[in-house]
């Protein structure tokens, strides 16, 4: 379809998704349903009763104003391109007319849902467009591969940056993960929030303008994503500190003098290095160095920084590597 249809009034809360026809109710499962807890592996469905549930849940998230489109186990648009094998330059984003052109299917309506849907009947989730009116959704997508202590990171960086992190709506994902909601303001006249992957620390990746998010219900070939309990309906607004840093295009200016930088950040890096699990010492020594170097702090912290590292069971010989490295960077 060439143009998605949205809603131009948004429900005012975000209530429980619905349950499929066919799903039980189970203690500890916030959304209900026939799967198991986030982590575990999920109990088998008929393929019908799987793409039943995750056309109710995509309706459920259109109808408070959030465009979906279908998602296969895998995460990926279910929807095939009407241009396989013959893309275009520069490639169609929907103008054809026809669906399979992924994010940019997206829509609130309810009968193009529907159609989506029938066109997929492989599908086991939904995916929300994140940047899109009403809400400019942005995605903070807090991974925990490889040891990745992400939410750790996060507030460091928001104790680094002095920004609060608001209570949001939170999604719950199979590994163990968290998606953080978030609002925005409409682009323009703010800045466009693109999609990045690691670059605020190891593990956090921003989901913006042409990403999207796996919505809570849909089922994966690593289990189900649920909403968390006991956190708000309804996205908060992103913090002002966080969006200049998700829509900075390159990073920080170096300041003048290491005095122009308040000491507060030093003190936040520090302790991300020392608070290092084990496989992920030396990636938060080098991005906690890199950072110094930005702030004109590189040479005063490198000291810290080492020790810190060695506090975690780092080498010093690795330790010293990884500070060269991020000083060459």
């Amino acid at each position: 379809m060439a143009t998605p249809r949205r809603h131009t009034e948004p429900p005012p809360r975000l209530a429980p998704l619905p349950q499929a026809a066919d799903a039980t109710p189970r203690p500890g499962d916030p959304q209900g349903g026939t799967l198991e807890s986030p982590g575990s592996a999920p109990r088998l469905l008929a393929p019908a009763d799987a793409h039943a549930a995750a056309l109710a849940h995509a309706l459920s998230a259109a109808a408070r104003g959030y465009a979906v489109i279908p998602l296969t186990r895998t995460k990926l648009p279910a929807v095939r391109s009407p241009h396989r094998g013959h893309p275009g330059s520069p490639p169609c984003r929907g103008a054809c007319g026809r669906p399979g052109h992924g994010v940019h299917d997206a829509t609130t309506d309810p009968l193009g849902i529907r159609r989506l849907f029938a066109a997929a009947p492989w599908a086991t989730g939904y995916g929300i467009a994140c940047g899109l009116p009403p809400h400019h959704l942005i995605g903070i997508d807090l991974d925990t591969k490889n040891g990745a202590d992400s939410l750790t990171a996060l507030r460091f960086i928001a104790e680094a940056h002095r920004f609060p992190l608001p209570p949001t709506v939170t999604v719950l994902t199979p590994s163990g993960g968290r998606h953080l909601w978030l609002t925005g303001p409409p682009s323009p006249p703010a800045p466009r929030v693109p999609n990045s992957v690691g670059r605020l620390a190891p593990g956090i990746d921003i989901r913006g303008a042409g990403g999207y998010l796996v919505g809570p219900g849909s089922v994966t070939v690593h289990g189900r994503y649920v909403l968390a309990p006991c956190m708000p309906e309804h996205p908060a607004p992103a913090p002002r500190g966080l969006l200049t840093l998700v829509t900075s295009p390159t990073a920080p200016a170096r300041p003048d003098t290491p005095q122009a930088v308040p000491p507060q950040p030093a003190g936040a890096l520090v302790r991300f290095v020392r608070s290092s699990p084990a496989g992920q010492r030396n990636a938060r020594l080098f991005w906690a160095a890199c950072r110094a170097h930005e702030c004109g702090l590189g040479p005063e912290l490198s000291a810290r920084l080492l020790a810190a590292a060695r506090d975690t069971g780092l080498s010093e010989q690795e330790a010293l590597a990884t500070l060269a490295s991020a000083a060459r960077r």
